[in-house]
């Protein structure tokens, strides 16, 4: 099951991006930079940076999300997302032997293809690990003959078992991570994945991203979302032609937060 949180985010957001606009557009020094920038003026710049299509001062800002219960489906499109910084839970250090997979929605919702997709993961699984202990057995021997220790030649085994072994497993399987974007790279992403044309896996994890940066910074976040949010559709013929449902449900959201 997906389950995000904001585990850290550079401290007063609003407050720091609004000084690297005031830097920008006023002639105070470093020393009187954060001065006066109580959070109804930090909105302002916010705001006026949002209708110059300002946005390098956002940059300042980072957030770092723990992301947990998605796929390495999901993973191939989230570093496609190339101005962030990612940590991933290692197949080759990290034995699955609590194989652990996501499953479509369609497919949940269909019996003949849910028992399908559960006897594939289910074989998956245990040619995945039947792999790595004939590997695992045949490392470790070659490495006791070579003078290793028990102890330092089992845990090398495992790990060069792992490697090989791992290429067996499927698209579906769960993997964890952890993210940070800056604030310019967040609206970037949301645009695209928040978009009801997105992939489900990665719209709900956009979605869930959303709703804890508005929380901790909404004057930052205000114009957020997917790009119908904030004016027209770009999707052009390939467009859902639910602009106005999207802008209600962010409206909605926003209002909830």
């Amino acid at each position: 099951m997906l389950n995000v949180k904001l585990i850290a985010h550079t401290p007063d957001p609003e407050r720091v991006v609004a000084a690297a606009a005031k830097l920008c557009y006023s002639a105070s020094g470093v020393e009187a930079l954060m001065e006066g920038l109580t959070p109804e003026k930090s909105r302002t710049f916010l705001s006026m940076l949002a209708d110059l299509g300002h946005a390098s001062p956002t940059e300042h800002a980072s957030f770092t999300f723990a992301v947990e219960g998605v796929s390495r489906a999901l993973l191939a499109q989230l570093t496609r997302h190339r101005i962030a910084s990612y940590s991933v839970q290692s197949q080759r250090y990290v034995r699955l032997d609590d194989f652990r997979f996501v499953t479509p929605p369609e497919v949940e919702a269909d019996p003949a293809a849910r028992e399908a997709f559960l006897r594939a993961m289910e074989e998956e699984a245990a040619h995945y690990l039947n792999i790595a202990r004939v590997l695992q057995d045949k490392h470790r021997t070659e490495l006791l003959a070579q003078g290793l220790s028990e102890g330092e030649a089992a845990a090398k085994a495992e790990k060069l078992a792992n490697e090989d072994a791992r290429f067996v497993l499927p698209n579906a399987c769960e993997t964890k991570l952890a993210v940070t974007m800056n604030a310019r790279s967040l609206h970037n992403f949301f645009a695209i994945r928040c978009c009801n044309r997105a992939q489900w896996e990665i719209r709900a994890l956009a979605e869930e991203m959303y709703k804890l940066v508005y929380a901790v910074a909404p004057g930052l976040f205000e114009t957020a979302g997917p790009s119908c949010v904030k004016g027209p559709c770009p999707e052009g013929r390939m467009s859902c032609g639910r602009a106005q449902q999207v802008r209600e449900k962010y409206q909605a959201l926003r209002d909830g937060l």
